[in-house]
Order: structure tokens, then C-alpha cells, then sequence
């Protein structure tokens, strides 16, 4: 009787979310899809066309950088907890607390120290870099905790065995443990790409709002997510905002399908061996 309870309560909630996701993603389709012209992908931003190329180039450029920042890093402290560090180490503890925190820290913070610090301090103004630096710093926990977790699942017998058969420490992380923990490291950098495309507060305070593609990483320049923003809080073009939306969408899905895509065929090649 409790079983059958338990599986219907689990199929509810299961049908409950699919409804919300299918009713969000439908009411954005139908209010973005006939605001999906020509116009709106021209290279040059106008107020009258709204394009979201620009916004496009600088959503790809941000997260480009921030991820080219925060994955070695990020992977490379958990590769050292994981597999170099003594286990009940004081400072490890410390490392871990640390990230989790900062994993739970809202995103306006992290862009409140970015304009303090990048903007302000260093005097790089509103920029893409300071934007991109800012996001790897926000990322970095994310990134750093999913990899050492995918790391701890990996047997320890295959770390034996490759010791057993001669090759040194260094080696047996880089051709054994790593390759076997790709799929979950992934996932860390799936869920880093999409806070980064999806990100708001961080950036206005940061790289700013100019509606153009700056001519280098120190210009001022706004993400798909910012695009959005500014268009449904003037009121003045509500549909475009919702076709910038669909453009977000197809982005983010598009970049979850090559990861899996990626994660695959790496998980294929590391069975085969």
C-alpha cells in the first residue's frame, strides 16, 4: 500500500513539473515565435530593430572566457583534494566548507565585488573582461566541487591497478582516474555554462548594458540575458523580448546536446579501453 502511494506521489510530482516546463517554454514560443524576423539577427543594433547579434557575440565571449578561466582552476583543485591531499586534512575541510558556501551566495553579491574590485579598483570600467572574471569567480565552487565528486565515484582499484603496473601518480590521474570522470565533470561545466548565459545582476554591474559588440575584451557589451532584460523593462518592445528568449533557449539546448554529445563518445572510448 505504501509502495503504491510512494509511485503514485512520484508520478504526480513528475507530471506536475513536465506541465509547468511544457506550459513555460509554450507561452514563450507563442509569444516570441511571429517576433522572430529578419530584422532582429541584423549585425548592427538599432532601436529599431533590436537585433540580438550583438548580444549573441557577447554572450559567446563571456562564456568562452569565464569557462577558459574557471575549468582549469576549478578542476585542477579538485583533481589536488581528491587525489593528493591527506585525508582529514584540516585545510581540505576548510577548502570544501568554503566552496559550498560561495556556491549559495546570491549572484548580485559576486557582481557587487566585480565592480568593486575589476571595475572600480583596477580600473577596467564596465568591460567584458571584468563580466567574464567576475562569472569564472562565481562558477568556480560549481565547477570545482561536481569534478571532485566525479572523481570520488571513480573505483579505487583502477587507481591500483594502474600504480601496480608501473605508472607514476601523475600519469594514472591524467590516463586513468580523469578520463573515467569526464561525464560528471561535464555536467559541473553544463551547469557552470548555463548560470553564466542565464546571468543578469552579475553583469549589469559589471560589463554594462551597451547594446553593441565592443572592439575588445575592455569595452562595455550586454549578454542574451541582459538583452532581454532591458527590452521587457522598457515596455516598449515586449516581443522581442520574448524572441530574445527563444534564442536563449535554443542556445542553452543546443550546448546541453554537444555536452552529452561529448560525454558520450568519451564515455564510449573509456569503456572500449
Amino acid at each position: 500500500m505504501k509502495s503504491t502511494l510512494v509511485k503514485i506521489l512520484v508520478y504526480f510530482c513528475a507530471a506536475l513539473t513536465m506541465s509547468v516546463l511544457v506550459f513555460m517554454l509554450s507561452y514563450i514560443l507563442v509569444k516570441g515565435l511571429p517576433n522572430l524576423k529578419p530584422e532582429l539577427f541584423s549585425l548592427p543594433y538599432t532601436s529599431e530593430n533590436c537585433s540580438v547579434i550583438p548580444a549573441l557575440i557577447n554572450t559567446l565571449t563571456i562564456t568562452l572566457i569565464s569557462l577558459l578561466i574557471a575549468c582549469p582552476l576549478g578542476i585542477g583543485t579538485a583533481v589536488y583534494l581528491s587525489e593528493y591531499s591527506k585525508k582529514g586534512n584540516a585545510f581540505v575541510k576548510v577548502v570544501r566548507m568554503t566552496a559550498e558556501t560561495l556556491t549559495g551566495i546570491p549572484s548580485i553579491i559576486y557582481g557587487l565585488f566585480g565592480m568593486l574590485m575589476f571595475v572600480t579598483f583596477l580600473h577596467w570600467g564596465y568591460s567584458l573582461l571584468a563580466g567574464s572574471i567576475t562569472l569564472a569567480v562565481m562558477i568556480l565552487p560549481t565547477i570545482m566541487r561536481t569534478t571532485e565528486e566525479s572523481l570520488m565515484t571513480v573505483s579505487d582499484s583502477l587507481r591500483e591497478g594502474s600504480l601496480g603496473l608501473g605508472a607514476g601518480k601523475l600519469r594514472t590521474v591524467f590516463k586513468i582516474v580523469l578520463p573515467s570522470a569526464v561525464p560528471g565533470i561535464l555536467i559541473g561545466v553544463i551547469l557552470a555554462t548555463g548560470r553564466v548565459i542565464g546571468e543578469t545582476a552579475a553583469l549589469v554591474y559589471t560589463a554594462g548594458t551597451v547594446a553593441q559588440i565592443p572592439q575588445n575584451v575592455f569595452g562595455s557589451g550586454r549578454t542574451l540575458a541582459i538583452h532581454m532584460y532591458v527590452l521587457s523593462s522598457e515596455g516598449l518592445h515586449t516581443g522581442e523580448a520574448f524572441a530574445t528568449a527563444i534564442v536563449l533557449l535554443v542556445m542553452v539546448t543546443a550546448i546541453n546536446a554537444f555536452s552529452d554529445f561529448l560525454a558520450g563518445k568519451m564515455g564510449g572510448k573509456n569503456g572500449k579501453k
